[in-house]
């Protein structure tokens, strides 16, 4: 049996010749060359041959050595990692869409063997992730899903935990003092347990976590010393550390707390993990599944536990992929990134229609002062004051398997391991007369003679600090001023797609959502559509939608409406992003026309994506518009609209 990597038999290209320099630097070690050794009739098969780098070429001796074989079985690890094409083209090869530099390789051997009268037996694919959205990779063996490994003890258990409402600092420090009490005492095989901490930049790594992490340590008495970063960058990770970072599970590793950018997620074989903490989402769902899978890896002569720690929003993306069996999409593959296409998208029907934007104006007049606030707070209406601080909670789901919720889950309420200030009367009053602009006496005197008292309100505001911002200095603003408004509906006749000055638009998406009018001949309700010659979707469930409602007999017109998002569209909706607190502008999906002549907006969204601040605040000021305009405005999921089901949409 020989075990390789990739390097040491793909085809390579030659690009120059070795100098004499290299040829003594690789010459193989005189114990493999002495006759009657062991190696030496195969010293070749033993990595002295292996390739420096990619730019070194053509077959190597390994692959000879190969193809002298009587009969060769190929196993191929991680494959789906077999997408690669760049390679195929440079050697004049891999012209069909399905060649890549393993696939040519393995075929170029097969067909060397059978040039000699022997043949490849069998080649054998492996891979945990063998989707390509809908569609399983070609001869890819998968038996074995991973419930079935962790109930017959291949993996560790797991303990899964995501928390709602929490920050960054609460949220490592929650995990970090968790991590420790699990697994206190603990050492398999004379190693110290590990947790890993992923961040989605360099800069959160460097900057929020490794401090966030640093002060979670010292609370507990533990060395700073660690805690290892390993981010890929010479600036933040030396030498020693990369060497630290591949003897994790050596017993004399003194390195604990792992914080990693995009470093240590698939194939990494760290035994001595036990705990995997991710907080900030990240662009690609599958690295989610990916990181917190890192720390199952069995150990010891017993099965062990391994600890997840995720914020709520990553908890959903998790049990999102699990539930569709470890699905990837082709984004997530090496080369799914260059499966893309810019195509010139010209304008078929200049289309202008009619809407109404909202203006409105604020007007604000002080009330006379009285005594008597009310600041909208009972601390001794126990079902009121719960539903009034509820999102302030910081809660942690526990479960103990992987999938999606079920009542058996623990919920526990973490509220009191918050980090937060303990104001006194005088703070209050200082922070309030601030956001007011009022004289501190003066605030001091309404927040006496409030309903609720002074002491109260300090009582509240130490429970939970939020309710100072969020609610005691907004009531006292109520009754200190008035607020009128007006609003002032302003027609506006706009462009759905300006004219190009140069004729066209170039613009570039995946080669599989791109759809063009000339790939609808067959579909006879096509003219209720393509303003555009072409459009590019996003998504699969926009593309979904799109052939669902032009298919339907009750939408007259049908516009996709979300790809020109750079100033080529007058149709756009401003919305006041609730991070930035700036004016932003917001593009919708769809605009159609029903039968009876109503038109209806209609936004897609990933489901993960519904419930978040940003998309209700543009679905906020996008229900302003379409009110006012005498339209509607729908946002869909996802998963509503790969399951055709948009009637709602035409009632």
């Amino acid at each position: 049996m020989i075990v390789s990597n990739v390097q040491k038999i793909i085809l390579k290209k030659k690009h120059k010749q070795d100098s004499a320099i290299d040829t003594l630097f690789r010459a193989t070690p005189e114990v493999f060359k002495e006759a009657g050794s062991v190696y030496a009739d195969a010293a070749d098969l033993y990595g002295f041959d292996e390739p420096e780098d990619e730019a070194e070429l053509t077959t190597n001796q390994r692959f000879e050595k190969l193809t002298r074989l009587e009969q060769l079985g190929i196993y191929v690890d991680e494959a789906h990692h077999a997408f690669g094409k760049d390679l195929a083209k440079d050697m004049g090869i891999g012209a069909k869409a399905t060649d890549t530099s393993l696939r040519t390789t393995i075929d170029k051997l097969a067909a060397k063997l059978k040039s000699a009268g022997t043949q490849v037996v069998a080649c054998f694919n492996y891979t945990g992730t063998p989707y390509v959205g809908e569609t399983v990779l070609p001869e890819v063996v998968y038996a074995y899903g991973l419930k079935d490994a962790i109930n017959n003890q291949y993996l560790k258990t797991v303990d899964l935990k995501g928390y709602t409402n929490s920050r960054t600092s609460e949220f490592v420090k929650i995990a970090v003092d968790d991590f420790c009490d699990q697994t206190d005492g603990l050492l398999p095989e004379g190693l110290t347990p590990k947790m890993a901490f992923f961040a989605a930049s360099i800069d959160e790594a460097v900057n929020e976590l490794k401090p966030a992490v640093e002060q979670a340590l010292i609370d507990r008495g533990i060395p700073t010393s660690r805690i290892l970063v390993n981010v890929g960058d010479a600036k933040h990770t030396s030498n020693d550390d990369e060497r630290a970072f591949r003897r994790l599970d050596y017993p004399e590793s003194e390195k604990q707390f792992i914080i990693l950018v995009n470093k240590g997620r698939e194939g990494w074989n760290c035994r001595s993990l036990f705990g995997v903490a991710l907080y900030r989402q990240p662009t690609s769902k599958v690295f989610v599944l990916q990181a917190s899978m890192r720390c199952l890896r069995a150990i010891g002569d017993m099965q062990h536990t391994g600890h997840i720690y995720l914020s709520e929003g990553n908890l959903a993306i998790l049990n999102n992929e699990l539930e569709q069996n470890f699905r990837m999409t082709v984004e997530d593959l090496k080369d799914a990134a260059k499966d893309k296409e810019t195509v010139e998208v010209r304008v078929n029907e200049p289309v202008r229609i009619k809407i109404k934007r909202v203006r409105r104006e604020f007007h604000l007049e002080e009330k006379v002062l009285t005594e008597g606030a009310d600041l909208k707070f009972n601390m001794a209406d126990k079902a009121a004051w719960a539903d009034l601080t509820d999102r302030y909670r910081l809660m942690v789901t526990h479960r103990t398997e992987l999938g999606p919720g079920k009542i058996s889950d623990r919920i526990t309420d973490l509220t009191a391991q918050r980090s937060k200030l303990t104001y006194s009367p005088l703070m209050i009053v200082s922070e309030v007369a601030r956001y007011l602009n009022r004289s501190p006496i003066e605030v001091e005197g309404l927040l006496a003679s409030s309903v609720q008292g002074m002491d109260a309100t300090v009582e509240a505001v130490n429970a939970y600090n939020e309710l100072l911002h969020d609610l005691i200095i907004p009531q006292l603003f109520g009754h200190l001023f008035t607020v009128s408004s007006t609003v002032t509906p302003e027609e506006y006749e706009v462009d759905l797609v300006k004219v190009p000055a140069e004729g066209f638009y170039r613009v570039t998406a995946e080669k599989d959502k791109i759809v063009r009018e000339t790939d609808a001949p067959a579909v006879p309700v096509a003219h209720k559509s393509f303003h555009l010659d072409t459009y590019c979707f996003d998504s699969k469930p926009e593309q979904t939608l799109f052939w669902d409602l032009i298919r339907e007999g009750k939408v007259r017109k049908l516009y996709f409406t979300g790809m020109l998002t750079h100033g080529q569209s007058d149709f756009f909706i401003q919305y006041v992003d609730p991070d930035s607190k700036a004016v932003r502008t917001y593009y919708p999906d769809f605009l159609f026309e029903r039968e009876d002549g109503k038109m209806v907006i209609v936004e897609v969204k990933g489901d993960h994506q519904v419930d978040t601040p940003v998309v209700q605040a543009k679905r906020e000021f996008a229900e302003q518009m379409a009110v006012a305009s005498g339209m509607t405005y729908e946002l869909i999921k996802g998963t509503d609209a790969e399951a055709h089901s948009y009637a709602r949409l035409l009632n």
